[in-house]
């Protein structure tokens, strides 16, 4: 048998397991201009289940109304960089009717020269 005709099926699976979170989001949320809930019952979400945790920031955008984005993020980039890179990144997967969660990984690298 020539070695060229064997088949063989193979699932690779990736699983990412963590703690469960209150309010049940990421990071940031995307909401859809014409989504099941708009921002004002996204801000109600966040504000009962972790209060003054996250930042709503209404949007001038096509298809999206809005962005909600955890504010201890603001600790490692500026405001309008994060906003940019979600609406930038988040507009190539969400439509008018999506509310996509994304978990963001914010890394930091630093190199310091000092006098000996």
């Amino acid at each position: 048998m020539n070695r060229y005709d064997q088949s063989t099926k193979k699932a690779a699976i990736d699983l990412r397991i963590s703690e469960f979170e209150v309010p049940p989001m990421q990071d940031v949320l995307i909401v859809g201009k014409q989504a099941p809930i708009g921002p004002e019952a996204a801000r109600r979400m966040v504000d009962i289940l972790s209060p003054d945790q996250y930042d709503i920031i209404k949007v001038k955008h096509p298809s999206i109304e809005a962005v909600v984005i955890r504010k201890a993020l603001y600790r490692m980039l500026p405001k309008e960089k994060i906003v940019g890179i979600m609406l930038e990144e988040g507009e190539k997967v969400v439509d008018e009717t999506m509310i996509v969660k994304m978990q963001v990984n914010i890394s930091l690298q630093i190199s310091r020269l000092i006098d000996l």
